[in-house]
């Protein structure tokens, strides 16, 4: 079974089903119950339901025959403006089927299309407005051209919360009939940063390497650095424990296997917890922001990293004094 089955699966089929983005969900009802809906465009964080709602207004509006009438393509694998003028352009000048007004195309990832692109897609939206509707989906609406999105309804979606994410393990736990112990659902929150497709494919590469699903188990499929394990080290340098620091280090980077940035992206989310004034606070995180540029650009992870520890090191030493 592939991954993002889970996430598909349980997905839900209907408005009301939808996990939080009440905010959302209560605007575009109105849209679906008038039957009438306007260009919309979908902007927020990932995982959080945009995709998902799109398709539901699809499912409430043409019923089980909803896929003859929506036509879902992605914007990041056919950026320029061929698949505008092409694909698109064919779908929109074409009559709805089973009776409908208006056909709908979802346009995932539109803030990967190029601005000859967007123009086009903008003229597009303008000539077949009677024949077609868009709902276009980005992460940052700020890289949609100011034309378009003053011809759509926007809508932003908020991240989900912690126990947004607890919500929708659950109804998978319940639905597959799993076994979970509360760490283990921690650590997919933790992990998931409030991204439901994450989340379901985190605990669907668990589930398949024992009965009972673990923390150790998440860590394992997630190939990201334990909290504790930075915790730990990031403490053991404040202290001018530099060579355990180090030794904790070698053991993420060589025996876990873990990339550079993952390990500087936990450290950075440990740093606001460390017993340190702001002002050294403040410090470290330009110190991580250049150290991660770094390793961007090609340098040594385990080198920058070791770097990083010395500098913290000497700023524990600097602090205790």
């Amino acid at each position: 079974m592939s991954l993002e089955v889970w996430a598909e699966k349980y997905r839900p089929k209907r408005l009301d089903e939808v996990i939080n983005q009440k905010h959302v969900v209560s605007r575009v009802k109105v849209f679906v119950e008038e039957r009438n809906i306007p260009h919309m465009l979908f902007a927020g964080p990932p995982g959080t339901g945009k995709t998902t709602i799109a398709l539901c207004i699809a499912r409430e509006l043409y019923g089980e025959d909803w896929r003859q009438n929506v036509l879902e393509t992605n914007a990041s694998d056919e950026r320029g403006i061929d698949v505008i003028r092409g694909k698109i352009k064919d779908f929109a000048r074409t009559i709805a089927l089973g009776g409908a007004e208006y056909r709908i195309i979802v346009l995932d990832e539109a803030d990967a299309l190029t601005a000859d692109a967007q123009q086009a897609l903008r003229r597009t939206m303008e000539t077949y407005s009677s024949t077609v509707r868009f709902i276009l989906i980005c992460n940052y609406s700020s890289k949609i051209i100011p034309p378009i999105q003053s011809r759509t309804a926007v809508f932003r979606f908020k991240a989900l919360s912690d126990e947004d994410v607890r919500e929708f393990i659950k109804r998978i736990v319940k639905g597959e009939k799993l076994k979970i112990d509360e760490g283990a659902v921690k650590a997919i929150i933790y992990l998931s940063e409030g991204d439901l497709r994450r989340a379901a494919n985190l605990l669907q590469a668990a589930a398949v390497l024992g009965e009972k699903i673990t923390e150790d188990m998440v860590y394992e499929v997630a190939s990201q650095a334990r909290p504790d394990d930075v915790k730990l080290m990031l403490e053991n340098a404040l202290k001018g424990k530099f060579k355990d620091a180090r030794e904790l280090l070698h053991k993420m980077l060589v025996r876990q296997g873990l990339s550079g940035e993952d390990v500087m992206r936990e450290i950075h989310r440990q740093v606001y917890g460390l017993p340190i004034p702001e002002e050294s606070k403040v410090r470290l995180i330009e110190a991580i922001g250049e150290y991660e540029f770094r390793i961007s650009e090609g340098a040594d992870a385990l080198i920058q990293l070791e770097a990083l520890l010395a500098q913290i090191s000497a700023l524990g030493v600097k602090t205790s004094r």
